[in-house]
Parts: structure tokens; sequence; C-alpha cells
């Protein structure tokens, strides 16, 4: 290898017609490579984008000479004059001008490379995980994690304003009960000990504001061992923040500033405050989800009162055994869905649990339905009248237990409105879901755990039921959602060892196994601890949505497949015996088996 002779004097995309006749030099790599014979035309690009290089017999023979032999990816430099294109290319920024070389240096050269460089290449994911250094030499994928680092530098400038002070917590921590599975880590030197990647830093920033930091914030890597979907990786990135002396409306109105900065830097949108908000319960009930999409209608409504005497069996047995009947009215879209088309959302509905799928059409003409002769006139215009159905309209209904109904109906209304084409890229609709159920109940384990985490306070209000019905407990605790995604959820914080203490009781832990687990939070505790509370922002989540991109792989440099394994690197791998037997750890597993 040579060493660079030309450096550059500036980036290829940001050359304009102001630049005409200037002498400049530019490195990059070969996009394309055109011979006219006389001519060879060059498109060199960078991170800043593509411009088109020129060489010609008559200004350099040498240049042209070696430009003869380039390739595409072959990485180069050039030094040359800017002039007016003769045909403008009006798709680049740099489609006015182009640079005639006078010299040239091939400072590396390239095989064929197994995935084209073009953002419309239609590779296959796995070759493009597998080859992801190429993968991010394409305009788009540098776009979108230019776009992420912009972000992440409003957020970090912003919380700095704002007085939050930036504190890194350890990557090597101790495995705790509640939420995902951790990932553990064996210590050497520790034999039979772990130690766990956390999930999140939430004990240590609790245990920040117990140290007087008042206002903490990091972006940080953590790592949950969980089913991965589209929007969701082992390992991803948090906005993290706490805050000391503060409620609910503190922590919220500090987030709705963040965020309107946000929107406004990296997207010139203005959000309008305060942000909507929808309790737990009433999003529930409205959108059967407490992450609704609220950029259409198509909401839940409880038709069970009017069909509970009725001739259909299905709903009304429903009901005897405590179940309820919903419906959403798909209106004025009813002629855009045939029997087959209903049919297949039936069979959606059925992989949330729903038994089966009623439905309704109305005409002008009346009700269309296989399930209408179970009605009388007056309870089918009581369902009418408290769906609004009118000439056009689409009724789907699901009897069953609570929980079965909205996850049913709350995933048709997504995919009708899919189907529909209604869900506007464009248009970005923010709500906070406040009030969660501070517990909900596990069958498989017989008792309580935490809707979020144990160190979620309770509403005062609510705190005298922790004894006696826990299920009805709210907490303290706000999810904020984008365009139907989580994008970030806190709470307000439990700070009083008995409470803390009097909710390790209810969600099961003896005293003993409180102090094993969490002796180290509860032992801060007896030394003056502040209220406090905090949020947590996805931050890859909130890049992919602001992008309107539909996975989280787009926006994240070296990501996990669906399997959380790596194509590039073929993480994860078995450890050589060597390794194993210096952590004391025997696999069961072995490369043969």
């Amino acid at each position: 290898m040579t060493s660079i002779l030309i450096k550059r004097t500036h980036e290829c995309g940001t050359l304009k017609v102001q630049n005409i006749g200037e002498q400049v030099s530019l490195n990059g790599w070969v996009q394309k490579r055109r011979d006219l014979g006389g001519l060879i035309f060059v498109d060199l690009r960078d991170r800043s984008g593509l411009v088109q290089i020129v060489f010609d017999k008559d200004i350099s023979l040498e240049a042209f000479e070696m430009a003869e032999e380039l390739g595409s990816e072959y990485v180069i430099a050039v030094r040359g004059k800017i002039y007016k294109r003769q045909s403008i290319n009006p798709n680049i920024p740099t489609g006015e001008i182009e640079i005639f070389a006078e010299s040239l240096q091939i400072l590396n050269t390239a095989e064929t490379t197994p995935i084209y460089i073009k953002d419309d290449d239609d590779v296959s994911e796995n070759l493009r995980l597998k080859y992801r250094y190429l993968d991010l030499r394409k305009s788009s994928m540098q776009y979108n994690l230019i776009f992420r680092s912009k972000v992440a530098n409003i957020v970090r400038n912003f919380l700095s304003q704002e007085g939050f002070i930036e504190v890194e917590t350890p990557m090597l921590t101790k495995t705790t009960p509640e939420g995902a599975r951790d990932y553990l880590v064996p210590s050497r030197v520790n034999p039979g000990k772990f130690f766990a990647l956390p999930q999140s830093p939430q004990l240590f920033k609790q245990l920040l504001m117990v140290s007087g930091m008042e206002k903490y914030f990091q972006i940080v890597k953590c790592f949950r061992d969980e089913d991965l979907r589209a929007d969701r990786q082992p390992e991803f990135t948090q906005i993290d923040c706490e805050m000391s002396f503060v409620d609910i409306e503190d922590v919220l109105a500090v987030n709705e500033r963040l965020l309107k900065k946000v929107f406004k830097d990296a997207l010139d949108i203005d959000i309008q405050l305060p942000i909507e908000r929808l309790s737990y319960e009433e999003a529930m009930e409205r959108y059967g989800s407490d992450k609704p999409d609220t950029r259409f209608g198509f909401e839940l409504v409880d038709v069970s009162q009017a069909v509970k005497d009725s001739g259909f069996k299905v709903f009304t047995e429903t009901l005897q055994h405590g179940g309820f009947v919903k419906t959403i009215n798909i209106n004025g879209y009813g002629d855009k869905f045939s029997r087959k088309d209903i049919t297949s959302l039936e069979e959606i509905a059925k992989t949330y649990g729903a038994k089966g799928l009623a439905w309704m059409k109305v005409t002008d003409e009346g009700i269309t339905s296989p399930i209408a002769k179970f009605f009388s006139e007056a309870e089918l215009k009581d369902i009418l009248q408290l769906t609004n159905g009118q000439a056009g309209d689409l009724l789907l209904f699901v009897a069953d237990k609570l929980q079965v109904v909205y996850d049913a109906l709350g995933h048709l209304r997504l995919e009708a409105a899919k189907r529909l084409d209604l869900l506007d890229r464009n248009e970005y609709k923010l709500l906070w879901v406040t009030e969660f159920p501070l517990l909900e109940y596990d069958e498989e384990d017989n008792r309580y755990v935490a809707k979020h985490h144990p160190f979620t306070a309770p509403m005062d209000e609510d705190i005298d039921m922790l004894e006696t019905t826990p299920e009805k407990v709210r907490a303290k605790a706000y999810d904020i959602v984008l365009n139907g995604h989580e994008i970030g959820g806190g709470s307000i914080r439990i700070f009083s060892s008995q409470l803390q203490q009097k909710m390790f009781e209810v969600l099961g832990f003896s005293q003993e196994e409180a102090w094993e687990k969490f002796g180290f939070l509860l032992e801060a505790f007896k030394y003056g601890t502040p209220p406090h509370g905090g949020i947590a922002f996805g931050l890859d989540r909130l890049v992919m949505l602001l992008l309107k991109e539909d996975n989280i792989r787009q926006v994240i440099a070296f990501p996990k497949t669906q399997n959380a394994t790596c194509p590039l690197t073929n993480a994860p791998s078995y450890a050589d015996e060597k390794q194993l037997k210096e952590l004391n750890i025997q696999s069961i597993t072995t490369k043969e088996s």
C-alpha cells in the first residue's frame, strides 16, 4: 500500500456550480465507470454523495491510462478542475458540474462485490447482513446512520442544557428477577458465579438519585434475551433519564419538550404540546391495545347488553360465562371486504385466541350477515345505534374473555387499516398512555408480577388496595406511543423502604428473598431517598419510526437476525474447551451435536 499523496480538499457530494473553475482533490470509491473511447467517465462516491469525474487524453494521458484499469469499488484519489457539466443530471446534487482529472492515484483495488452497492439491489437480508460493511456503503444506509447520530446529538444536547448529568452505569451487573431473560456472563475469578448484562440501568439510576445527582441521563446499550420481531433486537440502545423531587407531570413535561425538539430539529416538524393522554383502561376499551395507533378510527364498541337476550348462542353463552361481546365498525369500507377477505380476518383473530369472528354488513336494504336471523329487529337497531352503523359499513364481532376480545379486535383494526392503506406514513401521532395496572396475575406461577418492574410506585389513592384487591391498583406509570409503537416508558418510583417491602410481599418475595435479590437498593433506601422518577426511550425504534422504516435493523449498524445471530461474524459461536475450563463451565451441547 502506498500512502495517500492526493489529500481531499472537498467531499464529493458538496460541490456546486459555485465551485466551477476551482482546483479540487477528492478521495472515494468508484461507483461506476463508462469508457467512451477518448473519454472515460467515473462516478466517484464518498459519504457525502457522488460526483462525475472525466478522464480526457488531451488533459492527462497518464491519468486516462490509469483510469482504464478502474473497476467498481476501487479506492482512488483524484485531482482536477471543476467545469459546468454538458449533460445535466437533475437526480443528484452535483449534477450541474463535473471534474476533469489532471492526476489520479489508485489507493486500492477491489474484487467484484457479492452485493451491489445501490439502494434497490433486492438482495436477501441475510446476505446484506453477512456483508454489512458493503451494505453500509449504500447511500440509504449511510443516511440512516447519519440521521441516527443527529437524533442522538439532539437528545444529548437538550438534556445537558436541561441540567441532566451524563453518567455511565455498569455493563456487568447482578441478575435480578422479573422482566425478560438476562444474558449471563460467567466470572473466571469467581467460579460458578455470573454477571448479567443490564436489561436497563433501572437499579443504578435509582441509586444515582439516592446519591444526589438529581438529574441523570445516558444513551446506553441494554440487553434482553427475548423473541425478536421487526422492531426488537437482543441488544438495543436506550435513552435513559431519571429525576429527583418530581411527580408525573414534571417527567412528562420535560420529555414532551425533548420530543418537540427532536421532531423539529431532525424533521422540521412542529408537534403540538401537550401530547394527548389516555388512561390504560380507556386505551384498552377504545383500541384493544395499550399502544394504540390513533391515526385512524375503527374503535371497539361493547354490544354485550344489546345482544345478551338474542338467539345467537355464541354470544349469549359467552356472556353467561362472564365474557364480553365487542365489535369494530370498518365504517365506509364494507364493500372492500369479500367473504374470502372476512375469512382471512377470522384466521388472524384466531391467532390471538378468538374462537371465531362474526360479521354484519350494513346495506341500503338492511343488514347482510349469516347471523342476522338470530337477532330481533330491535336488537339489530340497538347494534347499529351503538356502532353508528350506516350503509356501507362492516361490523366485526368477537365474543370471549375480555383480554382475548381486546387482543383479537385490537389486531383486526390494525390489519383492516393496513389493507385499506389508511396508515399515513407522513403522519406522526404521539400519545401518552397512563395509569397502567401496577400488577398482573401470572397463572403459571400462581402469583402477581409487576406490570412494569417492582420499583414502580402505586397511585397514592390505591395503596390501601394492595392487601385487599391488588389487581385494581393503578401505577404511576406512563408509556409514550408513536403510531402504534411504544417508543418509551417510565414511572415514578417507590422511594419508601416500607412501601417497597410491601410491594415485594405482594409479588411473593419473602423478606430474605427481597434482600438477596435487591439488598443493595434496599440498603441505600435507608439513608435518605428523594422522590424520583424517570423514563427510557428506545433510540433504535424511535429512529426507525422517524425514518419511516419498517424494520429496526435498517437503523442499526451491525444488527442481529430474527434468530439472534450475526451472519457477518458468525456469532454466537462455540467456545473452545480451554475457555470453558477456565470459566469452570461444562457444556452439554457440542459442535458435533
